[in-house]
Protein backbone atom coordinates (compact mmCIF):
# COMPACT_ATOMS: atom_id res chain seq x y z
CA UNK A 1 0.00 0.00 0.00
CA UNK A 2 2.86 2.41 0.79
CA UNK A 3 4.38 1.78 -2.65
CA UNK A 4 1.10 2.70 -4.33
CA UNK A 5 0.87 5.94 -2.29
CA UNK A 6 4.45 6.82 -3.20
CA UNK A 7 3.80 6.21 -6.89
CA UNK A 8 0.59 8.23 -6.77
CA UNK A 9 2.38 11.10 -5.01
CA UNK A 10 5.24 10.95 -7.55
CA UNK A 11 2.80 11.04 -10.46
CA UNK A 12 1.07 14.02 -8.82
CA UNK A 13 4.38 15.89 -8.59
CA UNK A 14 5.09 15.24 -12.27
CA UNK A 15 1.65 16.56 -13.23
CA UNK A 16 2.06 19.61 -10.95
CA UNK A 17 5.51 20.37 -12.38
CA UNK A 18 4.19 20.05 -15.91
CA UNK A 19 1.41 22.48 -15.07
CA UNK A 20 3.89 24.94 -13.57
CA UNK A 21 6.10 24.70 -16.64
CA UNK A 22 3.13 25.14 -18.94
CA UNK A 23 1.91 28.15 -16.99
CA UNK A 24 5.31 29.81 -17.28
CA UNK A 25 5.41 29.46 -21.05
CA UNK A 26 1.91 30.74 -21.72
CA UNK A 27 1.46 34.41 -22.43
CA UNK A 28 -1.83 36.22 -23.02
CA UNK A 29 -0.75 37.46 -26.45
CA UNK A 30 1.09 34.34 -27.66
CA UNK A 31 1.40 34.32 -31.44
CA UNK A 32 -0.90 31.81 -33.08
CA UNK A 33 0.28 31.95 -36.67
CA UNK A 34 3.62 30.64 -37.91
CA UNK A 35 4.89 33.93 -39.34
CA UNK A 36 4.30 35.73 -36.04
CA UNK A 37 6.07 32.94 -34.14
CA UNK A 38 9.07 33.17 -36.49
CA UNK A 39 9.24 36.96 -36.03
CA UNK A 40 9.08 36.55 -32.24
CA UNK A 41 11.92 33.99 -32.25
CA UNK A 42 14.04 36.03 -34.69
CA UNK A 43 13.77 39.15 -32.51
CA UNK A 44 14.76 37.14 -29.45
CA UNK A 45 17.74 35.61 -31.28
CA UNK A 46 19.07 39.05 -32.29
CA UNK A 47 18.77 40.39 -28.74
CA UNK A 48 20.34 37.27 -27.22
CA UNK A 49 23.36 37.36 -29.51
CA UNK A 50 23.92 41.06 -28.80
CA UNK A 51 23.78 40.38 -25.04
CA UNK A 52 26.24 37.49 -25.42
CA UNK A 53 28.70 39.63 -27.38
CA UNK A 54 28.52 42.33 -24.68
CA UNK A 55 28.83 39.85 -21.81
CA UNK A 56 31.55 37.46 -23.01
CA UNK A 57 34.60 39.05 -24.62
CA UNK A 58 35.76 36.89 -27.52
CA UNK A 59 32.32 35.38 -28.18
CA UNK A 60 31.75 37.56 -31.27
CA UNK A 61 35.03 36.37 -32.81
CA UNK A 62 34.06 32.77 -32.03
CA UNK A 63 30.66 33.34 -33.64
CA UNK A 64 32.38 34.61 -36.79
CA UNK A 65 34.30 31.30 -37.00
CA UNK A 66 31.24 29.13 -36.32
CA UNK A 67 29.60 27.22 -39.19
CA UNK A 68 26.23 27.69 -37.51
CA UNK A 69 24.74 29.15 -34.34
CA UNK A 70 21.65 27.74 -32.64
CA UNK A 71 20.02 30.25 -30.30
CA UNK A 72 17.20 29.63 -27.83
CA UNK A 73 16.46 33.14 -26.52
CA UNK A 74 13.96 32.20 -23.82
CA UNK A 75 14.36 28.80 -22.19
CA UNK A 76 11.99 28.49 -19.23
CA UNK A 77 13.06 26.22 -16.36
CA UNK A 78 10.42 25.22 -13.85
CA UNK A 79 9.89 22.47 -11.36
CA UNK A 80 8.77 21.14 -8.05
CA UNK A 81 11.19 18.23 -7.41
CA UNK A 82 10.60 17.08 -11.00
CA UNK A 83 11.48 19.83 -13.44
CA UNK A 84 11.93 20.67 -17.03
CA UNK A 85 13.15 23.23 -19.51
CA UNK A 86 11.49 24.34 -22.69
CA UNK A 87 12.27 26.88 -25.38
CA UNK A 88 12.09 27.60 -29.10
CA UNK A 89 14.94 28.99 -31.16
CA UNK A 90 16.54 29.42 -34.56
CA UNK A 91 19.59 28.05 -36.33
CA UNK A 92 21.62 30.65 -38.22
CA UNK A 93 24.32 29.96 -40.77
CA UNK A 94 25.88 32.29 -43.31
CA UNK A 95 23.84 35.21 -41.96
CA UNK A 96 20.48 33.53 -42.63
CA UNK A 97 18.04 31.35 -40.71
CA UNK A 98 18.32 27.66 -41.53
CA UNK A 99 15.37 26.49 -39.45
CA UNK A 100 13.55 26.67 -36.14
CA UNK A 101 14.05 24.26 -33.26
CA UNK A 102 12.69 23.31 -29.83
CA UNK A 103 14.80 22.44 -26.78
CA UNK A 104 13.33 20.22 -24.04
CA UNK A 105 15.10 18.93 -20.93
CA UNK A 106 13.79 17.01 -17.93
CA UNK A 107 15.42 16.74 -14.51
CA UNK A 108 14.94 15.17 -11.10
CA UNK A 109 16.17 16.29 -7.68
CA UNK A 110 15.53 19.18 -5.33
CA UNK A 111 14.27 22.15 -7.30
CA UNK A 112 11.48 24.63 -6.89
CA UNK A 113 10.41 27.67 -8.86
CA UNK A 114 10.95 28.98 -12.35
CA UNK A 115 13.56 31.00 -14.20
CA UNK A 116 14.38 32.07 -17.73
CA UNK A 117 17.70 31.87 -19.55
CA UNK A 118 19.10 31.84 -23.07
CA UNK A 119 21.00 28.89 -24.54
CA UNK A 120 23.41 29.34 -27.46
CA UNK A 121 25.21 26.52 -29.28
CA UNK A 122 27.98 27.41 -31.72
CA UNK A 123 28.92 24.70 -34.21
CA UNK A 124 32.58 25.47 -34.81
CA UNK A 125 33.43 22.59 -37.16
CA UNK A 126 31.67 21.77 -40.42
CA UNK A 127 31.36 18.12 -39.36
CA UNK A 128 29.53 18.98 -36.10
CA UNK A 129 27.22 21.37 -37.96
CA UNK A 130 26.44 18.86 -40.74
CA UNK A 131 25.65 16.08 -38.23
CA UNK A 132 23.27 18.37 -36.35
CA UNK A 133 21.45 19.54 -39.49
CA UNK A 134 21.14 15.96 -40.81
CA UNK A 135 19.71 14.60 -37.54
CA UNK A 136 16.01 14.05 -37.04
CA UNK A 137 16.45 14.65 -33.30
CA UNK A 138 19.62 15.59 -31.46
CA UNK A 139 20.56 15.21 -27.80
CA UNK A 140 23.46 17.04 -26.14
CA UNK A 141 25.84 14.59 -24.51
CA UNK A 142 24.53 11.68 -26.62
CA UNK A 143 24.85 12.80 -30.24
CA UNK A 144 27.72 15.19 -29.49
CA UNK A 145 29.56 16.74 -26.58
CA UNK A 146 28.95 20.41 -25.92
CA UNK A 147 31.83 22.30 -24.30
CA UNK A 148 30.40 25.01 -22.07
CA UNK A 149 32.17 28.32 -22.52
CA UNK A 150 34.47 29.45 -19.76
CA UNK A 151 35.60 32.97 -19.10
CA UNK A 152 39.19 33.38 -17.91
CA UNK A 153 40.40 35.58 -15.04
CA UNK A 154 41.03 38.34 -17.58
CA UNK A 155 37.32 38.38 -18.53
CA UNK A 156 37.96 36.90 -21.99
CA UNK A 157 36.61 33.64 -23.42
CA UNK A 158 38.95 30.73 -22.68
CA UNK A 159 40.87 29.84 -25.86
CA UNK A 160 40.76 26.07 -25.15
CA UNK A 161 36.96 26.14 -25.09
CA UNK A 162 36.93 27.82 -28.51
CA UNK A 163 38.80 24.88 -30.03
CA UNK A 164 35.98 22.39 -29.36
CA UNK A 165 33.58 21.27 -32.15
CA UNK A 166 30.50 22.65 -30.31
CA UNK A 167 30.62 25.45 -27.76
CA UNK A 168 27.64 26.24 -25.53
CA UNK A 169 26.72 29.40 -23.64
CA UNK A 170 24.00 29.85 -21.02
CA UNK A 171 23.08 33.49 -20.37
CA UNK A 172 20.73 35.02 -17.79
CA UNK A 173 19.94 38.66 -17.03
CA UNK A 174 22.93 38.60 -14.68
CA UNK A 175 25.28 37.43 -17.45
CA UNK A 176 27.02 34.20 -18.42
CA UNK A 177 26.17 31.22 -16.18
CA UNK A 178 28.87 28.85 -14.97
CA UNK A 179 28.53 25.34 -13.58
CA UNK A 180 25.52 24.33 -15.67
CA UNK A 181 25.10 21.32 -17.91
CA UNK A 182 23.29 20.95 -21.21
CA UNK A 183 23.58 17.16 -21.21
CA UNK A 184 20.32 15.44 -21.96
CA UNK A 185 18.84 18.47 -23.71
CA UNK A 186 16.78 17.16 -26.63
CA UNK A 187 16.58 19.39 -29.71
CA UNK A 188 14.11 18.77 -32.51
CA UNK A 189 13.12 20.72 -35.61
CA UNK A 190 9.94 22.80 -35.60
CA UNK A 191 7.58 23.14 -38.52
CA UNK A 192 6.94 26.87 -38.37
Amino acid sequence: MERRSFLTAGAGLVVASSGLLGACTTTPNAPTDKAAKRREIDGGVDGTLNKLYETAKGSHELANRARGILVFPNVISAGFFVGGEYGDGALRAGGANRGYYRLITGSFGFQFGAQSKAVILMFITQDAFDKFVASSGWTAGVDATVALAKIGANGVLDTNTGQQPIVGFVVTNAGLMAGVSLEGSKISKLDI
